[in-house]
């Protein structure tokens, strides 16, 4: 699987100018142009960039899902705003900027420096046993990841980084794809934060018993904004809102993980043209996160067997990205060179 190559021939002719052999420096290539076709521009840039964490919590967490407890979202919602997460490190490291969003944490974050509040109900309903949310919910959730890609652009951000925080939001992700892509459970789910065997069935049982409460069409078939809506999750909703809004604000969108791709498979599905605006960071130890990037055209730029979610691989692709953005910018043409010989 290869990065599909840009629709203006000017950005290919561009890159074979430049003074080393035609795809010589591989996917770099492929990235740049990704930016460059974006941004309408031979002189790409993906700077100023910006993480945006949508937080959330799960129904689906009280059938056993995780290996952690529901306590741990609002934690992790307050230690990123507080810049003490792993992604808040990552995004200093790697120059991004980070903004979090409460679209569903079942507790109080109002008031807390750095958290725009965007809650839309105190987490979702149990997935296994009937919708996660109502046609409403997740439309304002949806609505709220719009408006963070919107402000994000107004504040002339050229690279977004959708993240997620939420216990058992795996099992929301795996029932999404495998609705969207007609996997089985058994292929969709995996061990997310860690859980053991028992876990592991508990979560697979969670996700078939989801399935079945989707709405098929008369070909089988279930409406993307059903799926979503039944076995989705608020920050998944969200994220997919700010997918979609990329190509009207003419944003770089750098997929995340194993969630934020079923956000992304969401997003692509409702607009086809979301995808030429994907560029996917990372690939996580989640057993399904490869054959999920795959059926989106989606090679991976890294693969650190990362599977903490918060856009953390993703941000940790920036510097690679913002290297092939400046092979096309600033690197010199064979003609160029040649030039410069010695007379």
């Amino acid at each position: 699987m290869t990065d599909p190559p840009p629709r203006d021939l000017r950005i290919q002719a561009a890159l074979d100018a430049k003074a080393k052999p035609p795809g010589a420096l591989g996917r770099l290539d492929a990235l740049a142009a990704r930016v460059a076709a974006v941004q309408g521009t031979l002189q790409p840039n993906p700077d100023p960039a910006r993480v945006v964490v949508f937080v959330g919590d799960h129904g689906v967490a009280d059938h056993g899902v995780s290996a952690y407890p529901a306590a741990v979202t609002p934690a992790m919602a307050r230690t990123i705003a507080a810049g003490g997460a792993a992604v808040s490190v990552l995004a200093r490291s790697c120059g991004a900027s980070v903004e979090v969003v409460d679209v569903g944490i079942d507790a109080d974050l109002a008031g807390v420096a750095g958290v725009v509040d965007a809650k839309v109900a105190r987490g979702t309903q149990n997935l296994a046993c009937g919708p996660a949310m109502t046609a409403a919910e997740r439309d304002a959730a949806w609505a709220a990841g719009a408006a963070a890609a919107r402000r994000a652009a107004e504040a002339g951000v050229r690279t977004l980084v959708p993240g997620e925080v939420g216990i058992g939001n795996t099992t929301a992700a795996a029932a999404v794809l495998a609705a969207l892509l007609g996997w089985a459970p058994e292929e969709a789910v995996g061990r997310g934060t860690g859980v053991d065997d028992d876990g592991l069935a508990r979560k697979t049982e969670a996700v078939r018993a989801g399935l079945a409460h989707v709405p098929r069409g008369p070909a089988g078939d279930a409406a993307t904004l059903d799926v979503l809506g039944h076995v989705g999750g608020f920050e998944i909703a969200a994220m997919a809102g700010a997918f979609v809004e990329t190509p009207s604000l003419g944003l770089v969108a750098v997929v995340d993980g194993f969630v934020a791709t079923a956000a992304a498979a969401v997003a692509v599905r409702h607009d086809p043209a979301v995808a030429g605006h994907l560029v996917a960071g990372h690939v996580s130890a989640e057993a399904a996160h490869r054959r999920a990037l795959a059926a989106l055209g989606l090679t991976p730029i890294l693969d650190l067997a990362m599977r903490l979610g918060e856009g953390t691989g993703a941000v940790l692709a920036l510097p690679i990205l913002r290297a092939a953005c400046a092979v096309l910018r600033e690197m010199a043409t064979l003609d160029e060179a040649l030039a410069l010989e010695a007379p």
